[in-house]
């Protein structure tokens, strides 16, 4: 789901203006860009598709399977905040040109290692090496495309890359899981070790900010970064320990007490990462709920279709990601109009309306207690998912940030796609240890396999059910709020591209 991931859509369509050339320098530079976003992107749907040959390769069981999804996002969602802070103070060029190294070897790493302890450990450094490129991606086009009908163009690219990755990823980890799984994990190396070096002659140099006291957020970022990570943990742990077991509670126990450190430091910093505005800006709150519910319940669902049409029916990678694209396709083919939508209809009545699909495909799937048929079971709820990300994609990152001011927009997106990277962390994490914890056995008849996917897809229609009312909620504001009917301009960086199922990465 990983993943993305912001208002680009509708930034995308900018003011017209005279026609300008665009010097092949700056084609270039884009080129390097939007390739990355499109790596970026595709991180979380390569492992939707992979996971079931990976298990089966490492002997993996699906609490620490689920960690090559979740540990991305940990990474990416964790850290976002604390990353736009390293942007800022040491910058832009420096930081995209070392994440991308870092990224290229985190991948090398995965894809020859046996070790599931050191493969989930790339997944979260390429999760944070996205948290640093992403935003600094859009940040970069900002200021190198003049503003008008050229950036309007670059944006244009930038978008639909990010909201095409998820689908170019589920058919790539297709075509490459059918060879190996380990080229699935390790051909964004070579991939961005060529952007790498195109982008030491193509990204401009910049000044980090003026010279003074450095506050980077480490306590905040780790104590947070912490709290999610103890949270799946302990999750993670409830096939073997039940519910109530002494790990479970003492996980959830450390959970809690780094979620009270987080919030203790930040009350306490003289720049926090987290400004006060956001804890009672109730659009950017709507926002990040809506988007966190339709994140975590579509990479569920993801988890439970790509789990059964593998190890049950015995569809083959290929097969399966084909299978998905009705869930990703209709967003990758609609991106560049989203904006004109947001603007004519407003966010609140998309993001309201496209919340409906998503759970009725929900409860179509949950219905199921015969044998699988995909184009009558499968296909009508992945077409419902899919028609929810076209209406709600860019209304919520329009939402989530119209009501900031200038200087506060880069802050509320970054809460923004921590929430719907968090949402992607739990839910999975949930959703795997359901799957674990009552299983079918080998050989049963299809109905009891379909009953034992029952209380996974029950959290997932719940979490669906959940997005639905807090989209109504937005139609009827306790105050007068600014309505957001397009994305507003934002500052240099403020905002990421991704998509996604983002990491993604969506929404």
């Amino acid at each position: 789901m990983t993943s993305y991931r912001t208002s680009t859509g509708t930034a995308a369509i900018a003011p017209a203006a005279a026609p300008t050339a665009v010097s092949p320098r700056l084609w270039g530079l884009l080129a390097v860009l939007a390739g990355n976003m499109l790596i970026d992107a595709l991180e979380v749907s390569v492992m939707v598709v992979a996971m079931p040959s990976i298990g089966a390769g490492l002997g993996l069981s699906l609490t620490v399977l689920q960690w090559t999804m979740s540990g991305f996002a940990l990474g990416f969602g964790g850290l976002m905040l604390f990353g736009g802070r390293v942007v800022a103070l040491l910058g832009r060029r420096r930081v995209y040109l070392a994440a991308l190294l870092v990224f290229a070897a985190a991948s090398l790493v995965a894809g020859v290692t046996s070790d599931p302890a050191l493969l989930i450990a790339t997944r979260f450094v390429k999760g944070f090496c996205a948290a640093l490129t992403a935003p600094t991606g859009l940040a970069i086009i900002s200021t190198a495309f003049a503003e008008g009908r050229e950036r309007g163009r670059a944006l244009s690219v930038y978008t639909l890359f990010g909201a095409g990755g998820f689908t170019a990823g589920l058919l790539l980890s297709g075509v490459l899981t059918e060879i190996s799984w380990r080229w699935t994990l390790v051909f964004p190396a070579p991939v961005v070790l060529l952007l790498f070096v195109f982008g030491l002659r193509l990204i401009p140099s910049d000044e980090p900010e003026a010279a003074g006291p450095r506050h980077y957020g480490v306590a905040a970022a780790l104590s947070f970064t912490g709290t999610l990570a103890a949270l799946a943990f302990a999750i993670a742990a409830v096939p073997g320990a039940g519910w109530g077991g002494a790990r479970v509670l003492g996980l959830g126990a450390l959970a809690a007490t780094l979620f009270s450190v987080f919030l203790a430091v930040e009350r306490r910093a003289s720049r926090p990462l987290v400004g006060a505005g956001a804890w009672v800006n109730r659009a950017l709150i709507r926002s990040a709920l809506g988007a966190a519910a339709l994140n975590g319940s579509y990479l569920g669902l993801l988890f439970v279709i790509t789990f059964h049409l593998q190890t049950r029916l015995g569809w083959g990678p290929l097969h399966t990601g084909l299978a998905l694209l009705p869930a990703s396709a209709p967003l990758a083919a609609t991106a560049l109009l989203s904006g004109r939508m947001v603007s004519k209809f407003g966010a609140p009545r998309l993001i309201a309306l496209g919340a409906l699909p998503p759970l009725l495909g929900h409860l179509w799937f949950l219905r199921l207690s015969a044998p699988t048929d995909y184009a009558y079971d499968v296909l009508p709820a992945l077409l419902l998912v899919g028609a929810g990300f076209v209406l709600t994609f860019a209304a919520l990152n329009a939402q989530a940030t119209a009501g900031a001011p200038a200087a506060g927009r880069g802050m509320a997106g970054g809460v923004y796609q921590t929430a719907v990277q968090a949402a992607a962390v739990v839910m999975i994490a949930l959703v795997a240890t359901l799957l674990a914890g009552d299983v079918a056995p080998a050989g049963a008849l299809e109905p009891a396999v379909l009953e034992s996917y029952r209380p996974a897809v029950l959290l997932i229609t719940g979490v669906g059910a959940l997005g639905f009312l807090v989209g109504l909620s937005g139609l009827f504001p306790r105050t007068r709020e600014r309505p957001p009917a397009s994305a507003p301009a934002s500052e240099p960086g403020s905002e990421s591209a991704l998509s996604a199922p983002v990491p993604p990465r969506t929404p």
